[in-house]
C-alpha cells in the first residue's frame, strides 16, 4: 500500500466532518472532483470503502468509522506537534482559520483582522461566519469569537470590545399610531418583528431592569432571518424589532428610528476570541491574540478568564 499523506487523512476527516464533499472541498480550498479523486485512491489503496455515496448523501461505511476514531485523535497529535514547532519561527506565517456570528465578524474585520494582515503579510485568515455555535476544535478552527456568554466553559477567552447593548426600536411614523411600550408587557400589543435562529426556533427577546430577567415571545406579522432585513422593515414602519444596539444607532442618531424600553436593555459582556487552552498555538494565532489584546488594551477593555 502507498502510504497516505496527512493531505489523504485529513481529507477523511473533513468529510466525516462536515458530512458533503462540496462543504469539505471548500473547507480544504480543492475542487469536489479534485477531493472525489484523493478519497477514491486512498480506498483504492486500503483495499476497503470509507464512504457510502449516493447522489443525495454521505456517510461512513464501517471501516470508515473505524479509520475516524483512530486516525481523528493521532492526526490532532501531529498536527498539534507541527503547531508546536512553528510557533518557534520568528516571523509568522500560515493560515488562521476563525468562525464566527456574522455581527460577530463584522465588528473584527476592522481594525483586527485588517491590522493583523498589515503586520504580518506572510500570514492568511480564513473567516467563516455561521449562527449556529460549534465546537472549534472538532470543525478544525483555531480560534472562534462569540458573546461571552456563548463561550464554553473550557475555553479560553480574550475580551474584544467593550460590553453590548440591545436596543428595541421603531419608526416615527409607527409611533404615530402605536403608543410606546413602557413595560415589557406591553410589546404584547405591538407588531413585532420576529427572527428566527438557526436552529429554526424563534428567538425570544430578552430583557432586565434591577435583576428582574424576562423573556417576550413577541408577535408579530413578519418572521426574517436576517438582523438586516429585520431593519428594513422597522423603516418599512411594518412593526418594532430587538437589535444590537451598534447596527441601528446611526438610525436612530438620524431620527429615523424611535428607542423604546431602553432601561430595560442593559449593557452585558461584548465580543470575545477564544480557543482551547490545550492546543499548542501556532506563531500565527500568538500574533493574533497579541493584537487583539494590545487593542482591547487601547480601548481600556482587555481582560481574559
Amino acid at each position: 500500500m502507498d502510504r497516505a499523506s496527512l493531505t489523504d487523512l485529513g481529507a477523511v476527516l473533513a468529510i466525516a466532518r462536515r458530512g458533503t464533499f462540496r462543504a469539505a472541498a471548500i473547507d480544504l480550498g480543492m475542487s469536489t472532483t479534485a477531493l472525489s479523486h484523493t478519497i477514491g485512491k486512498l480506498e483504492a489503496s486500503l483495499g476497503v470503502r470509507l464512504f457510502n455515496r449516493t447522489t443525495r448523501s454521505v456517510s461512513l461505511t464501517e471501516a470508515g468509522k473505524m479509520f475516524v476514531e483512530q486516525v481523528g485523535p493521532a492526526l490532532q497529535d501531529v498536527h498539534g506537534a507541527l503547531d508546536a514547532v512553528r510557533s518557534q519561527r520568528e516571523t509568522p506565517s500560515g493560515t488562521i482559520r476563525i468562525n464566527a456570528a456574522p455581527f460577530a465578524a463584522r465588528a473584527i474585520i476592522s481594525p483586527l483582522i485588517t491590522e493583523f494582515i498589515r503586520r504580518f503579510p506572510d500570514m492568511n485568515v480564513d473567516l467563516v461566519t455561521e449562527g449556529r455555535l460549534i465546537d472549534v476544535v472538532a470543525e478544525g478552527f483555531d480560534l472562534g469569537v462569540r458573546v461571552a456568554g456563548l463561550i464554553p466553559s473550557d475555553m479560553i477567552a480574550v475580551q474584544l470590545g467593550r460590553p453590548q447593548r440591545h436596543a428595541i426600536v421603531g419608526s416615527v411614523e409607527y409611533f404615530k399610531h402605536h403608543e410606546k411600550p413602557r413595560v415589557p408587557p406591553d410589546l404584547f400589543d405591538h407588531r413585532c418583528i420576529r427572527i428566527r435562529l438557526p436552529d429554526g426556533a424563534l428567538f425570544r427577546w430578552r430583557l432586565e431592569k434591577d435583576g428582574e430577567t424576562v423573556q417576550i415571545d413577541v408577535r408579530g406579522p413578519l418572521v426574517l432571518d436576517e438582523s438586516n432585513l429585520a431593519r428594513a422593515a422597522v423603516l418599512e414602519n411594518i412593526g418594532i424589532g430587538y437589535f444590537m444596539e451598534e447596527s441601528v444607532l446611526p438610525d436612530i442618531e438620524a431620527g429615523h428610528l424611535l428607542r423604546v424600553l431602553e432601561d430595560w436593555t442593559p449593557p452585558y459582556p461584548g465580543l470575545c476570541l477564544y480557543y482551547p487552552g490545550r492546543r499548542n498555538l501556532s506563531a500565527g494565532v500568538k500574533a493574533f491574540l497579541a493584537l487583539a489584546r494590545e487593542i482591547a488594551g487601547r480601548q481600556g477593555t482587555y481582560s481574559a478568564n
